[in-house]
């Protein structure tokens, strides 16, 4: 029985071992295969992953937050794993504004299949370790800042089903490796820098259904071999250089379902039998190339058609089509394609469409058609939104039924040859915004109805023989933004409620109307008003001081009326005025002399008033061309140009009378009394003043005044010898204030004459006590006091530049013999490029603080701080942001535009006002055509030459490699100092 127990135990403890020994091995195995897969491909994929990880510089919404040992990779947020091996097979990081590299670990990813790093920011090129991605089935890195070419070696990814790589910025030619990849089935490269030709090996892309090239610079023809690809269904060629001849084989893809191919250079004719070989067609356009011949009848049975657009190419005349079996048709678009003759029947095709009751758009202006507007477009689709047939050769009526197209947001009927009147039943258009029936031959009066048409933001009659009253109706369209009724015989006063619309902000032009009476004061209310012209009208009275309201305005013409009394002294306001006609009136009294200082205007017409006095000084009336004073017989002085008799140099003097003795005590003590009253006033003030500062002094805290005759002394007697320059309120001198030291100062002079020269110097006192920077020039003193004909004098004394200011080391000074004067130095790229940190760091290397001032005085009351106008801020021309030449509130995005134009200047050399600026390009828009392929073009060439030097002389290998060198700077400027600007905040304001 013992022995029975002691068996029975031993037997339990072997079970027992057995059981724990199996338990260990099991364990000591798991960790085994663990740390096995961790060394193996699980590994290798988590390192990949933190590879990719660490080249993310930009991560604002932490999506790789979770990427740490706290989680399997597979549960990292992005990533996607197989279910059977827990490998990576897909990365998903779409829309995460995620900037950074893409790291070439991601070649270790070898069981990837798909990739979508989609509307990020991700910059460099396409690591070439992709290639090793056999099994890679999708990537797609639309909208991102990729560049470099794009590798061919992505042709090895053979089960690559979709790539996808627009809107980046790749250059060079399409890789014509990419032909192998015979299981692609989409392939999209909008918006890039993509040049040269497409291969012709993309004809062997069996399995390609979607092919879109849109919008980057590719050249030469369309390769035939393309018309070997049977399932494709969408072509784009959009926006390249591509010419010759369409391929016929493209015509014959009967599953093309899109092919869109506007502006190009392709020439040649359509085939006729085009809507038969493409009977799944959708979408056809051929908008601005050169096509010629005739449009294909057979389009008429290319019945799922939707859109059709062959504006701006040479067709032959007519339009054959019957569009009735169109019934998907939704656009028509046939603008400036030649395909009028002036005949009546040019429009017989236009009955055909009243069956395509999808029609939203019908554009076929500016074609020469003739004929009558046939009376069957008001049974046209509901659905119409845009109607225009402008500019043809058009009679008759407008249709009487045309409020029929109750879903019109555009209506255009401009330049034809239109009669009869406006119909009623316009009024029911309540969608209409734009309005276009000028240079036509309507006439009767303008509906009343038109101000039913509350959502209107451009309407235009002119040039019509309309009579009658304008609609105070009008007054209804608080959107209307455009109203031009000019050159019509209305008659009646300007209703209050049309000249008092305040949505009006591009233009009103009324004139050469007979309109009569006042100007309303609710002209006031055109604050935002560029263009105002009443010209050629019969209006009276006198110019309303609201106009002073209107701070925005560019252009007044106000001639050919019947306005009387002087010029309101309320227009002084009006300082972004750039022409100003006030001819042809009865206006009176003296020029305003505010008109002199209006820094923005070049055409001033005073002509044949009844004004008098003196030619005021300022720099309009310095001009000839500019200004016209004739027909005013009482005006005198001004330049010799004028032809204006002088002006008397004093009033005639009254004839003295005998001093009589009984006279002579009572004077004598009077004069004495006030010398008496005078001196003890003067030693008051003094006393004053010693103890409390001037305000220049305590605007500059400690500084020691100087006086009139040490000033006047170290400049020579303020000689034009030592003059520097001049501004807007004065003159700059340099001089030597210590003979001992030999000390050069420069000697800021205010020009008392101009009443804001006080404000002035008041301004800059304030602004260089509050300022200190490295970069800003400093001050040394200042001197408030009287010269020696007792009259004011302001000046401030600053530390004088040696080296001479910027525009000394950009633009080379000519010598009196006409030669360019040789500078010591020039300014590198390196230079040029501190320059530019210095300038936005001190906001510029100035001495001129009297910029931030001059607000508009009348406004102050009734605006806030950061609302109050400055209409008269001042600036140089060129510098300053247009916007303020229409009276746009001073803010930092001008302060940004100035820097960006300064930077400009730096790196192309140009000043803003460099006379090759007209016909409104200025050196804005000549970096913005530039910009990216053109840079080279406009860059300064000094820099480089000067870089070519450095170049030259840093490397022995470069001295016989010119256009290597070439190149190099070429790529310096586009991939490193351009793109660093185009990063910085101001570049969307000056770039894009």
């Amino acid at each position: 029985m013992a022995l029975k127990i002691l068996q029975s135990f031993v037997s339990s403890v072997l079970i027992l071992w057995c059981l724990s020994m199996l338990l260990l091995l099991d364990q000591v195995s798991h960790k085994t295969a663990l740390a096995s897969t961790r060394l193996g491909g699980n590994e290798t994929d988590r390192l990949a992953l933190l590879s990719i990880k660490a080249q993310i510089t930009h991560n604002p919404t932490l999506i790789t937050s979770s990427w740490n040992d706290s989680l399997h990779f597979c549960q990292w947020k992005g990533v996607l794993c197989g279910q059977r091996h827990l490998r990576v097979t897909g990365l998903n990081l779409e829309s995460y504004n995620l900037a950074g590299f893409i790291s070439p670990s991601i070649g270790n990813l070898s069981l990837l299949r798909i990739v979508n790093l989609t509307n990020n920011s991700f910059q460099g090129g396409i690591p070439h370790e992709m290639g090793r991605l056999f099994r890679l089935r999708v990537l797609d890195l639309r909208i991102n800042l990729l560049e470099g070419q794009i590798p061919g070696n992505l042709s090895h990814c053979n089960n690559l089903r979709i790539l996808s790589l627009d809107k980046n910025k790749f250059i060079g030619n399409l890789p014509k490796e990419l032909g192998s990849l015979s299981q692609l089935v989409e392939l999209t490269i909008q918006l890039n820098n993509l040049t040269r030709a497409i291969p012709a090996s993309f004809g062997n892309l069996s399995s390609l259904q979607r092919f879109s090239i849109a919008w980057n610079m590719l050249e030469g023809n369309i390769p035939g071999s393309l018309g070997s690809l049977k399932g494709l269904r969408f072509l784009v060629f959009t926006g390249n250089k591509l010419s010759g001849i369409i391929p016929p084989s493209i015509y014959n893809l009967s599953s093309l379902v899109l092919f869109w191919a506007p502006y190009n250079q392709f020439h040649g004719s359509l085939p006729q039998t085009l809507g038969l070989t493409l009977p799944n067609i959708k979408t056809l356009a051929f908008v601005e190339n050169q096509l010629s011949g005739f449009i294909p009848r057979s389009i008429s049975n290319a019945s799922k058609l939707e859109l059709l657009s062959l504006a701006r190419n040479n067709f032959s005349p007519g339009v054959p089509i019957n569009f009735g079996n169109l019934k998907n048709l939704s656009r028509l678009d046939l603008y400036g394609s030649g395909l009028g003759t002036g005949d009546i029947n040019d429009l017989n095709f236009i009955s055909t469409l009243v069956n395509c009751s999808k029609l939203i758009g019908l554009y076929i202006g500016n074609n020469s058609f003739g004929g009558v507007l046939p009376n069957s477009i008001a049974n046209f689709s509901t659905q119409l939104q845009l109607l225009t047939v402008g500019q043809n050769k058009l009679s008759g009526s407008i249709p009487p039924d045309i409020g029929n197209l109750v879903s019109l947001n555009t209506l255009s009927l401009y330049g034809n040859q239109l009669t009869g009147s406006i119909p009623t039943s316009i009024g029911r258009l309540h969608k209409l915004q734009d309005v276009a029936f000028g240079k036509n031959k309507l006439s009767g009066e303008i509906p009343s109805s038109i101000g039913n048409l509350t959502l209107l933001n451009i309407l235009g009659l002119e040039e019509n023989n309309l009579q009658g009253n304008i609609p105070s109706t009008l007054g209804s369209c608080q959107g209307l933004y455009w109203l031009e009724l000019y050159g019509n015989n209305l008659s009646g006063s300007i209703p209050r409620e049309v000249i008092g619309l305040s949505s009006l902000s591009i233009s009103l032009d009324i004139s050469r109307n007979s309109l009569s009476g006042p100007l309303p004061q609710e002209v006031g209310n055109l604050r935002n008003l560029g263009l105002l012209k009443l010209s050629h009208n019969k209006l009276s009275g006198e110019i309303p001081s609201s106009l002073s309201s209107c701070i925005r305005l560019q252009y007044l013409y106000l001639d050919n009326n019947s306005f009387q009394g002087v010029i309101p002294q309320s227009l002084e306001s009006l300082r972004g005025i750039e022409e100003l006609d006030l001819s042809y009136n009865s206006l009176s009294g003296e020029i305003p002399k505010f008109l002199g200082i209006f820094s923005f205007l070049r055409k001033l017409d005073l002509s044949f008033n009844d004004l008098e006095g003196a030619i005021p000084a300022g720099k309009v009336f310095q001009n000839a061309s500019a200004i016209s004073v004739s027909g005013n017989n009482k005006l005198c002085g001004g330049i010799p140009a004028l032809e204006l008799p002088s002006c008397p140099d004093e009033k005639p003097r009254k004839k003295k009378m005998p001093l009589r003795p009984a006279l002579l005590i009572p004077i004598v003590c009077g004069v004495l009394s006030i010398i008496l009253t005078s001196s003890i006033l003067s030693l008051c003030w003094l006393r004053k003043m010693r103890k409390q500062p001037s305000v220049a002094s305590s605007s500059m805290d400690s500084w020691r005044i100087i006086s009139y005759n040490k000033l006047l002394k170290a400049t020579n007697g303020f000689s034009s010898t030592n003059l520097i320059g001049t501004g807007s309120f004065g003159s700059v001198y340099k001089g030597i204030l210590n003979p001992i030291d030999q000390k050069a100062i420069a000697v800021k002079v205010f020009n008392q004459q101009r009443k804001e020269a006080r404000k002035s110097f008041l301004a800059e006192c304030k602004a260089l006590k509050n300022i200190r920077h490295r970069n800003l020039v400093k001050i040394i003193t200042a001197c408030a006091s009287v010269d020696f004909q007792a009259n004011d004098f302001k000046a401030l004394v600053y530390e004088y530049m040696e080296n001479g200011s910027l525009e000394y080391w950009l633009h080379p000074v000519l010598s009196q013999t006409g030669h360019e004067q040789e500078q010591q130095k020039s300014l590198n790229l390196l230079q040029r490029l501190g320059i530019t940190i210095d300038v936005a760091a001190a906001l510029a290397h100035v001495g001129d603080f009297g910029l931030a001032r001059l607000l508009q005085q009348h406004d102050i009351s009734e605006l806030s701080n950061s609302q109050i106008s400055s209409v008269g801020t001042k600036g140089t021309i060129g510098y300053i942001a247009p916007e303020y030449g229409m009276g746009n509130e001073v803010s930092t995005n001008g302060d940004v535009y100035s820097y960006g134009i300064l930077l400009l200047e730096l790196f192309t050399g140009k000043r803003p006002t460099d006379g090759m600026f007209i016909d409104g390009l200025d050196l804005h828009k000549l970096a913005k055509l530039a910009l990216p392929e053109r840079v080279m073009e406009i860059v300064d060439q000094n820099l480089l030459e000067e870089e070519e030097r450095a170049s030259i002389n840093s490397s022995n290998q470069m001295k016989n490699e010119k256009n290597q060198s070439t190149t190099l700077r070429q790529d310096k400027f586009k991939h490193e100092v351009f793109p660093q600007l185009k990063c910085s905040t101001f570049a969307h304001s000056i770039f894009y």
